[in-house]
């Protein structure tokens, strides 16, 4: 049988290994795919500790996933051999739950597959998918420029155009880092007047050049009142990890304006008088399925929206999942097969 490379977790908070494997055959309806890059995100931390009940060990991780349809499995539909592909967070859903009949895919109650949790992901030469997580890849973006998108930029993406902004409404982004940095640039290709919230002056300059109308350093601006200067915004979004920060920026929000987390955290105060006399709201937001990520690429490549990422070789991997670790890259961790 032939072999592929593939780095593991043989256990919760085990250390990486680097195997070789026998490449996997795809069974009905999955699609083996070559890998050409994969992002290194915070969230593959689930799999490398544990945090998620129910992992099977070993268990090889990674979410943002893009590379070439390589085989088919029996009666697998709409792709082809040598077509180019992405695997997001979002694998799979049954399509037959109440909550998968309702378009609520991400809330699947039957088979919820998340790439690198619930099948092993894309650190390894090939991975094999269910076919209906598969997002198809633009000419014109790079595996490494893809990457990134099939995570953090769909989560910035696919909030933002469902989060009820019109173009010309302030849109708030906080943080200027893995998410922010493209939250930003997706706000200002959608025609938001965006503003871009972060620590310290020195990034003032960055969040410009990303497309920010304004920058509000949080370290020496109240963001609340300064968004409330420029009448309060319709939408805020979160990517921070940081409850105090967030805490500090629900006050700017405008008449009916929405608060959208995406930066985990364990919980946040929430002004409730403020809300219900102004009818504003708090929301969570999944990142998105397949086609959500297919619209992000095909968005990303149309506007020019770019991640910035910090390359490396597969041969590196724990030196690239230190450095995602470390919160010092800036800003995405990208893992070439190349």
């Amino acid at each position: 049988m032939a072999k592929m490379r593939a780095v593991q977790v043989p256990k919760a908070g085990g250390e990486w290994e680097l195997v070789e494997r026998e490449i996997p055959e795809p069974g009905p309806g999955k699609v083996r795919v070559k890998v050409h890059a994969c992002g290194i995100c915070h969230s593959d931390s689930v799999t490398k500790e544990g945090l998620f009940p129910g992992i099977q060990y070993p268990r090889v991780p990674g979410h943002e996933v893009v590379g070439v349809v390589d085989k088919l499995g029996e009666g697998t539909k709409g792709w082809k051999v040598g077509q180019r592909v992405g695997i997001g967070w979002h694998g799979g859903n049954c399509g037959y739950c109440h909550n998968c009949r309702r378009g609520n895919f991400f809330a699947c109650t039957n088979d919820l597959q998340t790439t690198g949790v619930s099948f092993d992901g894309g650190y390894a030469e090939y991975i094999v998918a269910p076919a209906i997580g598969l997002a198809e890849v633009p000419e014109g973006l790079s595996a490494a420029e893809a990457a990134p998108l099939m995570c953090a930029g769909v989560t910035t993406f696919n909030c933002l155009r469902n989060a009820g902004a019109q173009p010309g409404d302030v849109v708030a982004v906080l943080g200027l880092g893995g998410l922010g940095h493209l939250g930003v640039q997706y706000a200002a290709k959608m025609g938001m007047k965006t503003v871009a919230i972060a620590r310290g002056a020195d990034k003032a300059e960055l969040a410009k050049k990303l497309g920010s109308d304004i920058y509000i350093d949080n370290q020496t601006q109240d963001p609340a009142a300064e968004l409330q200067r420029l009448g309060g915004a319709k939408v805020v979004l979160a990517t921070v990890t940081n409850a105090d920060a967030m805490a500090a920026a629900m006050g700017g929000l405008g008449v009916k304006g929405t608060f959208m987390i995406v930066g985990a955290v364990p919980k946040v105060e929430v002004p409730a008088i403020q809300m219900i006399l102004n009818s504003q709201s708090v929301q969570g937001w999944y990142s998105g399925t397949s086609i959500d990520s297919e619209d992000t690429l095909n968005f990303s490549l149309l506007e020019g929206v770019r991640s910035i990422n910090e390359v490396y070789k597969f041969e590196q991997y724990k030196e690239a999942y230190d450095r995602m670790m470390s919160g010092k890259a800036r800003f995405r961790v990208v893992m070439t097969m190349e």
